[in-house]
């Protein structure tokens, strides 16, 4: 089977600026800055919109009639208001199989990813990345994200408080976000959300299930340096995987999917 890349960054400019990005000299940047830092909620609902504005710019949007906006829309419509967040979702038309959420709720969804996953599947996976927000992991991310641009500028960093970025230091801060990782114990909690988020609106939790098989099919013979990273600090996707099926067995919800494959076909139209 052709090795299907899972990358958490979406542009080829996007992987020069993180080149062009110098780590070492500013490691004790962000050690100072990061200590010095007073992070507010609304600070990482601000950079949020600031790093999502940059990507929904500077990436395919599919518009309001494409097929993947009219299917997503369809599925989520009526979860734009969601456990107290409000929501907007977007569809990336890249080649990456990706998902995520913002602390300012936005929600964007990679195309290649709806065409593996079935309608619960995805319902599952957006509700996990909705957990992340709801958790407040996704603070954590963006902080983390912000003191890695705001190092170029020392006294940015180390100010105590968040400085306006301008537009490069937004797109890093973009790219640094994508590239962050959640602890085992942020992931397990927010597939904990997603299964209850599935099981409070009636949906199949069985999609919960099915979609980290597929995870874990596409993982499987993978050297990728940057699909290994991904899953450096995640909690096995076949094991994700069983503690679903568990659940939903203890719950009486469990109906086996028979064997979950990679569709060969777009699931998309």
């Amino acid at each position: 089977m052709k090795k299907i890349i899972v990358c958490l960054t979406i542009l080829g400019a996007m992987n020069s600026m993180n080149a062009q990005f110098n780590l070492g000299k500013a490691a004790g940047v962000v050690t100072k800055g990061a200590k010095a830092l007073t992070f507010t909620n609304e600070d990482a609902i601000k950079l949020s919109k600031e790093s999502v504005d940059w990507m929904d710019k500077n990436n395919a949007v599919a518009g309001p009639k494409d097929p993947y906006t009219v299917r997503l829309n369809k599925l989520f419509g009526k979860h734009k208001t969601q456990d107290g967040l409000n929501l907007n979702y977007k569809v990336y038309k890249v080649k990456d199989i990706n998902a995520f959420a913002c602390a300012d709720g936005s929600v964007r969804v990679f195309s290649s990813l709806m065409d593996i996953m079935t309608d619960n599947e995805l319902l599952a996976v957006i509700g996990h990345e909705i957990g992340h927000v709801k958790n407040q992991d996704t603070k954590d991310a963006m902080k983390s994200a912000y003191l890695k641009a705001a190092a170029l500028d020392a006294a940015s960093s180390a100010s105590g408080a968040v400085a306006t970025l301008n537009d490069s230091q937004i797109g890093k801060m973009a790219n640094a976000f994508l590239d962050a990782s959640h602890s085992k114990k942020q992931e397990s909690e927010a597939d904990t959300y997603s299964y209850d988020f599935m099981k409070a609106n009636k949906y199949d939790v069985v999609g919960a299930y099915s979609a980290f098989k597929k995870l874990a099919l596409l993982s499987e013979g993978s050297t990728q340096s940057g699909f290994e990273k991904m899953f450096n600090s995640h909690p096995d996707s076949e094991k994700r995987a069983q503690a679903v099926k568990k659940r939903a067995e203890k719950d009486g919800l469990w109906k086996d999917p028979g064997t979950v494959a990679i569709p060969t076909t777009k699931l998309t139209k």
